[in-house]
């Protein structure tokens, strides 16, 4: 073990807790990487990917669905039309329709693979409202189990995830067809 890995070389008192490090999470927190135009926004730049590198579980022909970055939980579902609109009053009938379509049919295939015991459905509309990102309008899917969030996202500010995204998204993507 290196020195740094020993608690006995470092400052301060150790003590019984285990350290989960997300280092990741730091460009969320510090607001990086949201777009500051339609060509940098990652909702209108995924699809264009494939869907491995864009993380895309399943493509309609007004809308997808892509994974969560920063997930809430494993499994966590974006539902986004292709054009890039703000508001869900902007959204046509045919976009609107392909949303809540996509969103049941990731409710299906999220069980099928996960079985959650429920889901959070959701839209925040505008950044007031908690929207991530507000210039492209997406609809969260999150499948939600009994006791499945604990102290971490509160005290620590951390969320403990044990599935890779890659392998959720090809878990899901496989099922989708089913």
């Amino acid at each position: 073990m290196s020195d740094v890995e020993q608690s006995d070389s470092l400052p301060g008192v150790p003590d019984a807790f285990q350290r989960l490090w997300t280092p990741h999470r730091m460009v969320y927190i510090r607001g990086e990487g949201k777009p500051a135009s339609t060509g940098e926004c990652p909702f209108c730049v995924s699809p264009q990917r494939s869907d491995e590198d864009g993380l895309v579980v399943a493509r309609g022909e007004h809308a997808y669905v892509v994974m969560n970055l920063f997930p809430y939980s494993p499994g966590h579902l974006l539902v986004c039309p292709y054009r890039h609109v703000r508001d869900y009053t902007d959204l046509t009938t045919d976009e609107t329709r392909e949303v809540a379509e996509l969103t049941q049919q990731a409710m299906r295939v999220l069980r099928r693979v996960s079985n959650p015991h429920g889901f959070n459905l959701g839209m925040n509309q505008g950044e007031v409202a908690g929207a991530g990102i507000a210039a492209h309008l997406h609809q969260h899917v999150v499948p939600r189990w009994a006791g499945d969030m604990n102290f971490m996202p509160v005290v620590g500010r951390t969320r403990a995830l044990p599935q890779l995204l890659g392998d959720a998204r090809s878990q899901l993507a496989e099922a989708w067809g089913l």
